[in-house]
């Protein structure tokens, strides 16, 4: 084995010598080279969690809708009917930054592939993508590539890309982040589990052949990037949807036949991971013959074939004697499947080319006996200065009308069409609220019901607390949902931060976490799973904190499902909820003043969930025609977005005594707008005064502008100058 110069080969691969240390004492021997590489990749903390694990032992993982919990590919979520639905969101960050198409490409074809392992049927993507300005160059060529990327695998599956969000700001120039999720629908016989079990099975290589690419990509989204990142991008792997079509259709035809004991995704760390999970979740042992797996290069060494992270395979353990029926159900497809070993009762991963043992490791060595580490959590030194910055003494806007449009044309709240339009979201025909909603809802053929689907996070908030702000980004994806008349039952998250041996990074983490957690045992929306993506740092500056959370919830009669756009003239216009004079970590103080700065808007998770109860009780009983979170850019932007969804305008009254800024562009928390008819106004009331949620008149549709008057200023503007501004900010930026 070659060593480096520091004779110390391990380094080179991103271990300590305290682990190398542990590896020979777990081995009771120096490893060889494919030993070496194995644990490096799976003692990664983007395979091995070893450094946010103890955190994540917080978060709320059970409950009576939880089918599958955390540890499986993907968390499933009962919706009644013996159907589940499978969910799952991950981040492909790294290679993003490097090969922008293929890194997010592939980061798609990982996340369906988690999906369909499951035994469901994907349904749904969406995604949660971050950039630096688009004043940037390079911010621009990456979120053009991110964008191509994610519709070219999409398109091409045949999976509706239906929603997500996309975000701008400098901490994400240089390392964007790109989280992918997908939704899927499977019955509940058919769920299926990445466990390797029954001495003898089989296991098998199904799918594409084994090439180089993406060895050590594990590695690689556990380390910062810098200038040498460009050097990794033999790293990032080359996806084809097609294949993955043609997979997707074997396994899940396979799962059918109830010959699987086991499947999993050959996903980051390869055949290492799969190998080494399944055996560990199976408390049993796996032997493989890499000179049985089907390759597309020459010459690759039992290194290469371990580690190397080829897009489109799966391992699978089928019930032993049903072999020639799964090559038979693979080559219908025109895809290899490749018996390559067989399961063993003694715990070791066993790795053979031909007579010759390449490697032995005990599974779990690889798995459960990695270090698990304490870092030390600190609140940054300049935070306090942050938060207590006075906000209440500043000057309020010279023209308010003006601060209006040019907020509703900041990228991070403008029209995202550019994005969407490329991503075909009707594919299957079932998506009934499209993609710019507050949520995405996908009909479910052959019942009356409809998933809604979010993904959410405000990183500026989470910045600013990062207790706050985990709870408001469950908070706010939750209600989301609500918006529809969708009951949330479940969370995935992608936990994105920068490096965790930092101690100010990991107290950012902590904190969020303990905020997420609070708010997930409120609203009763367990974890299911997820992924935690930490070392998003270029050259040492770390990204905003960003604990995105997806969120699936339950529409049970799909005829009552709920949109934002307002529906006739005349409807009254209410606010539930209330409004409060908060302006830190708004999108407004960052645009007008220049400013990051004051504590992120409040959040009472109790009243939260009382509002989010009554809106869903309002939709139930028809009793409203539309509900819009409030969210980013406050108050005015959510009523502008009400009017632009329906073309029709509103003239509103704010009688408030909050400074003007605070009132149309304070981002307080908690706040739904809805519209009604006068008829239903008394038992609007009734429902509202049972829960203890405030309402208050804001005005009526009407006309074809957007008129908003109060103490002191006044709005009032074409719907088309609005929808222009809207519309047209992120394609006047990309044509720079």
């Amino acid at each position: 084995m070659e060593n480096n110069t520091n004779n110390k080969p391990w380094v080179e691969l991103g271990l300590t010598d305290h682990e190398y240390q542990l590896i020979k004492e777990i081995l009771g021997r120096e490893p060889n080279q494919v030993e070496l590489g194995m644990f490096s990749v799976m003692w990664s903390e983007h395979c091995s969690y070893k450094n946010s694990r103890p955190v994540l032992k917080n978060f709320p993982t059970e409950g009576p809708q939880v089918l599958q919990g955390p540890g499986e590919n993907a968390g499933v979520v009962d919706i009644g009917d013996g159907l589940g639905i499978a969910f799952k969101v991950e981040s492909h960050n790294h290679p993003s930054a490097i090969e922008p198409y293929q890194g997010a490409a592939t980061g798609v074809g990982g996340i369906i592939r988690d999906v369909f392992t499951m035994g469901a049927r994907p349904i749904a993507l969406l995604n949660s993508l971050r950039f630096g300005s688009l004043t940037s160059a390079r911010s621009r060529y990456l979120f053009s590539g991110v964008v191509a990327g994610i519709a070219g695998y999409g398109n091409c599956i045949g999976i509706p890309t239906v929603g997500g969000e996309v975000y701008f700001h400098p901490s994400y120039e240089g390392n964007p982040l790109v989280n992918a999720m997908c939704v899927g629908l499977l019955e509940h016989k058919d769920l299926a589990k990445g466990v390797a079990s029954g001495v003898g099975n089989p296991v098998m290589v199904v799918g594409a052949k084994t090439g180089r690419d993406g060895i050590h990509g594990a590695s690689f989204a556990s380390e910062e990037l810098n200038e040498a990142s460009e050097e990794k991008r033999p790293a990032v792997q080359v996806g084809d949807p097609f294949m993955e079509k043609l997979l997707m259709e074997a396994c899940l035809e396979l799962i059918k036949t109830g010959y699987v004991v086991g499947m999993q995704d050959m996903g980051a760390a390869g055949l290492t991971s799969s190998a080494c999970e399944m055996a560990s979740r199976g408390n049993s042992g796996i032997e493989i013959d890499v000179a049985l797996v089907p390759r597309r290069e020459e010459g690759m060494t039992p290194y290469e074939i371990m580690l190397s992270e080829s897009q489109e395979r799966m391992l699978v353990v089928p019930q032993k004697g049903k072999e020639e029926e799964v090559k038979a159900i693979f080559k219908k497809w025109g895809l290899d499947a490749v018996v390559v070993g067989k399961v063993t009762d003694d715990g070791i991963l066993r790795i053979r080319e031909g007579e010759k043992i390449v490697a032995e490791i005990p599974a779990k060595g690889l798995t459960d006996m990695c270090p698990v580490y304490e870092r030390e959590a600190k609140m940054p030194a300049l935070l306090a200065e942050v938060q207590n910055c006075k906000l209440n003494d500043l000057p309020e806007p010279a023209n308010y009308q003006k601060t209006f449009l040019d907020l509703i044309s900041r990228p991070t709240i403008a029209s995202k069409e550019w994005v969407y339009e490329q991503y075909d979201y009707m594919v299957g025909i079932n998506t009934v609220i499209r993609p710019g909603a507050d949520a995405a809802v996908v009909r479910i053929k052959g019942t009356k019901k409809g998933v809604a689907l979010t993904i959410d996070c405000n990183s500026r908030y989470v910045y600013l607390n990062p207790y706050i702000g985990g709870k408001i980004a469950v908070s706010e994806a939750a209600r989301n949902l609500v918006c529809t008349g969708a009951k949330p039952l479940g969370v995935t998250d992608c936990i994105n931060f920068g490096n965790p041996e930092k101690p100010e990074i990991f107290w950012q983490f902590k904190e969020a976490v303990r905020g997420m957690s609070e708010a997930c045992k409120e609203l009763n929306t367990p974890v299911t799973g997820g992924n935690v993506s930490f070392y998003n740092e270029t050259k040492g500056e770390a990204v905003f904190p960003t604990p995105t959370v997806g969120m699936v919830g339950l529409i049970e009669d799909i005829d009552k499902v709920c949109t934002l756009g307002f529906k006739d003239e005349g409807d009254l216009i209410i606010l539930l909820g209330e409004n409060k004079d908060e302006l830190g970590g708004s999108e407004f103080l960052a645009m007008y003043h220049g400013l990051e700065a004051g504590m992120p808007p409040t959040i009472d998770l109790e009243k939260e969930k009382a509002l989010q109860d009554c809106t869903l009780e309002l939709i139930k009983n028809n009793l409203i025609k539309s509900a819009h979170d409030c969210s980013e850019g406050g108050l005015s932007i959510a009523l502008a977005e009400c009017c632009m969804a329906s073309g029709l305008g509103a003239q509103v009254t704010l009688e408030n005594d909050l400074r003007p800024s605070a009132l149309l562009f304070g981002e307080t928390q908690s706040r739904i707008v809805i519209s009604v008819t006068t008829e239903n106004l008394k038992k609007l009331k009734e429902i509202t005064n049972k829960y203890a949620v405030p309402m208050s008149k804001l005005g009526i549709v009407q006309g074809k502008s957007l008129v908003i008057n109060g103490k002191g200023f006044s709005i009032d503007l074409p719907l088309k100058e609005i929808e222009a501004r809207y519309k047209g900010a992120i394609p006047c930026l990309m044509r720079d």
